[in-house]
């Protein structure tokens, strides 16, 4: 089993786009494929299944946009993002896309050829939910990679002489052999072998190249990883007689996870918290982005509370302000931290920071909040997924809420058992949630649907700590949102093709946007 870590899978990536689904996702995977060809890439076969998201969103909600920035070589936060377009255009490298049946079986498959003037390859992707990625075929190969190592690949006209050759040696070990259109020893590590051994090997007349492809994820995973738990229930046998707090076995899971100290784990989150505190001061001065549905509503909304004129909601009214200025930070192509995605980045992060401000707590207690609510994603992303294009939007903002309303609780004070509670009364909320975003674009109902799965949190929060029963353990309500979500039709997860997204409004709004881009493309 593959484990999740913290900050790659659930509170991560930093990042620019309307959905890391498919903005993030595609830019890890483009990533990988600029480091497949050394960095040189002269024309680019993109295809998509009709059957799939892709082929109705790859534009207007960033798909195009990451690959491009990943084909470059960018981060997924750079700012050259939104005009990565252009950049491709610059850099000559051609680009054809075409949607028709490419016999895929996960909704969000990349099929891409690369070439330059002396090579081709071919890579098979996925992304399967809040910027995570599995390369499931390089070159006909199947292979299994989640960019969260150093992947070193020798392609090789002589596989079995280079792999006697390689197992001599003592730098290389776990090698495995890929055997496709085009055949290669492949090298997993946390680093790539020495520069030294890389040269002698490229000197062999059965080596026609070698690549090395960098991890796009934070966290490295080492062969064999170990973690202490994985299920909510594991969790708590283990805690038997230890008595740590949920941010405490937050840390202590991630630590292990990724074979850092647990002082580093805090540390990543306070950074994370920086970004976070940021967006919401940026969202609340006002943003600026043609492309888009929504103004800056949060700023007006700030100013109507500051001079009581709404309706006293105490913290409540704080929390849909900040989830407000985090969603049109995203929207507006500004930085954000997806947590657990892209479109649901206002709910958890808008609930949490919302409630540390109102009762006036340090970033140091604000962090740790943040690690339950980690903590509580770890295990919807080892046993669900956060995709809506799998799950639709409870896999999202259900998700989110469930986070934010463990850590409400921590931060309040609460017990593990209350925290624990309060997460699955959110999700039980959420059951059943449709992804619909009109226009294409991940911004309504996706606010509302944000402002409404943080409110939830605070519910649920304070039905917890007054010790409501919550019934349905955890663990079981999370293998429930991946049932229901399997049941929800296609057509409302994230594909355009249902639910308000293909209302009478919707379309004329949609129409409009696809003018506007036209006349600035002319």
């Amino acid at each position: 089993m593959s484990y999740p870590s913290i900050f790659n899978d659930v509170v991560g990536p930093v990042m620019r786009g309307p959905s890391s689904s498919h903005c993030a996702a595609s830019l890890r995977i483009g990533r990988i494929c600029h480091d497949l060809m050394g960095g040189s890439i002269s024309s680019v076969l993109i295809e998509f299944d009709p059957n799939g998201s892709l082929a109705t969103t790859h534009k207007d909600q960033g798909s195009d946009m990451g690959l491009f920035g990943g084909f470059l070589g960018w981060e997924a936060d750079d700012e050259r993002l939104p005009n990565s377009e252009m950049h491709m255009g610059a850099s000559g490298i051609e680009v054809e896309i075409k949607i028709h049946d490419i016999q895929a079986e996960h909704p969000n498959t990349y099929k891409i050829t690369l070439k330059n003037p002396w090579e081709s390859h071919q890579v098979i992707a996925l992304s399967t939910g809040g910027g995570m990625i599995e390369v499931i075929e390089i070159d006909g190969a199947k292979v299994s990679m989640a960019g969260d190592a150093f992947f070193t690949a020798i392609f090789t006209k002589d596989a079995p002489n280079l792999l006697q050759e390689l197992k001599s040696r003592s730098e290389f070990k776990d090698l495995e052999v890929y055997q496709g259109e085009q055949s290669f020893v492949g090298l997993t590590q946390l680093s790539f072998p020495d520069e030294a051994l890389i040269n002698d090997l490229q000197e062999r007349e059965y080596v026609t190249s070698i690549k090395l492809i960098r991890p796009v994820l934070p966290v490295l995973t080492a062969k064999d990883q170990k973690v202490p738990f994985i299920t909510c229930d594991e969790m708590l046998e283990y805690n038997k007689n230890k008595s740590l707090e949920l941010w405490e076995l937050a840390v202590k899971y991630e630590s292990i996870r990724g074979n850092i100290s647990e002082e580093e784990v805090l540390e990543k989150m306070k950074e994370i918290l920086g970004i976070l505190r940021n967006a919401v001061d940026s969202g609340l001065k006002g943003t600026e982005y043609e492309d888009r549905i929504l103004g800056p509503q949060s700023v007006k909304f700030k100013s109507l509370l500051e001079n009581k004129k709404l309706v006293d909601g105490m913290v409540l009214n704080k929390i849909i302000m900040y989830v407000s200025a985090i969603m049109e930070v995203k929207s507006s192509m500004g930085v954000i931290v997806a947590a657990p995605t892209a479109g649901s980045c206002g709910a958890m992060p808008g609930a949490v920071l919302a409630v540390a401000d109102t009762l006036g707590l340090s970033d140091e207690e604000t962090a740790k909040g943040l690690m339950v609510a980690g903590l509580i994603g770890l295990f919807i992303a080892a046993h669900s997924t956060f995709a809506a294009e799998v799950g639709g939007c409870q896999a999202e903002c259900g998700s989110g809420s469930s986070m934010a309303a463990a850590a409400i609780v921590s931060l309040a004070g609460g017990t593990l058992n209350q925290s624990i509670s309060a997460a699955s009364m959110a999700l039980q909320s959420s059951l059943g949630m449709i992804c619909d975003p009109i226009g294409n674009r991940v911004e309504a109902p996706c606010l509302n649907k944000n402002v409404m799965a943080a409110s939830n949190s605070l519910s649920c929060a304070n039905m917890a700590l007054a010790d409501y029963d919550h019934l349905i353990p955890l663990d079981e309500v999370i293998e429930t949102m991946y049932e229901v979500g399997k049941s929800i039709p296609n057509t409302l997860r994230c594909t355009n093709l249902g639910g308000l997204s293909i209302t009478k409004t919707a379309k004329e709004i949609e129409k409009k946007l696809g003018q506007k881009q036209f006349f600035k493309s002319c």
